[in-house]
């Protein structure tokens, strides 16, 4: 007898459809709540280390050398960069207890150990001298996901401070200061439904310390995680050239990209905490489970043309939707002997 082992990338991949078809919604739910999917699980936690940790930390860590406005903090925001950083940092001790641990040693003294990044960091509460790239910027690199505080006053939100590295067509320096409505403001049909206005709604009347996530998705070609509108000329160019791509290097090439977001009140300041961890895997990945690449395929064949403009699929997405629904295109994974009872 024999079982299929799915690689740990594709068994904890957050696959975002529960239908054949898509449109915008708010699909927001209780965080920590385990999703069991057809390859496996995912969404146990808030915080998800997996086996990309120290590959995307040295990424994020490349991108701000190169661009440190991708860290911005409006001066008001300090306090909430502060409360952010007590509690991810106190959420990653309690899940990795045996390698990480936030230790106060008295007063406003505080110990961090990172036995996966090989560091001790004494810090100050407050004192934003005393961390690397102050509290937020260290706290980015020590978890996987974006990060954007949201202040709350004037009866909106506002997108005040973040970090961002890893943005999907988007730009932290031209929507830091905005409003959550016109942070949103190009995203097509979400207005017009009141998608929007009802997110913000439910974001402004959260409680101190409750925790929700929702789930988004695009395409990209390549598993470059940093497609800001910065950086643009460096991977616009390849979404043209992927259209042109033999099938079977485009079911390599092209990645459905899903952003798992955890919207978080937080305690002390009263900020709302926006996360936003990024995962990729590629169509050939994908088509390892049935019911995924017909699920995906289904919805890209399905997909409206204006909401496939927008999340830049246009040129391809009716090729990638050929491929997966293709009985030719699905290749079972070589199976692993099972061990002997």
């Amino acid at each position: 007898m024999t079982v299929t082992a799915l690689p740990t990338r594709i068994a904890g991949f957050p696959f975002p459809f529960r239908a054949d078809s898509y449109r915008y919604s708010t699909n927001v739910e209780p965080a920590r709540v385990p999703v069991p999917t057809e390859a496996g699980e995912w969404g146990a936690g808030i915080l998800d280390v997996d086996d990309e940790y120290a590959a995307e930390l040295a990424e994020r860590e490349r991108i701000l050398a190169a661009d440190p406005t991708r860290l911005t903090v409006l001066p008001h925001m300090r306090p909430a960069c502060w409360d952010a950083l007590h509690t991810l940092l106190r959420e990653l001790a309690d899940r990795h207890p045996s390698v990480m641990e936030l230790r106060h040693l008295g007063s406003d003294t505080y110990l961090w150990r990172n036995d996966l990044l090989g560091i001790e960091q004494r810090f100050r509460d407050g004192e934003d001298a005393s961390l690397p790239g102050g509290p937020l910027g260290f706290l980015g690199s020590q978890v996987q996901d974006d990060i954007v505080l949201l202040d709350q006053r004037e009866g909106s939100l506002w997108a005040d401070a973040g970090l961002v590295t890893f943005a999907a067509d988007w730009s932290l320096r031209f929507d830091v200061g905005m409003r959550f409505l016109e942070v949103h403001g190009p995203v097509p049909r979400v207005h017009e439904e009141g998608i929007i206005a009802r997110a913000e709604r439910f974001l402004m009347r959260l409680e101190p310390g409750q925790e929700y996530r929702r789930t988004n998705w695009t395409m990209s070609v390549g598993r470059r995680l940093d497609q800001s509108t910065e950086v643009y000329p460096e991977w616009g160019r390849d979404r043209r050239l992927a259209a042109e791509a033999p099938a079977a290097e485009l079911a390599e090439r092209l990645q459905l990209r899903v952003e798992v977001q955890h919207l978080i009140r937080l305690g002390a300041s009263g900020a709302v905490m926006f996360l936003i961890r990024t995962y990729m895997l590629s169509l050939a990945e994908l088509a390892q489970v049935p019911a995924w690449r017909a699920r995906f395929g289904h919805v890209l064949a399905e997909l409206p043309d204006d909401m496939a403009e927008y999340k830049g699929l246009a040129r391809f997405r009716r090729r990638a939707a050929d491929w997966l629904l293709s009985p030719s295109s699905f290749a079972p994974p070589r199976s692993q002997p099972q061990e002997p009872s």
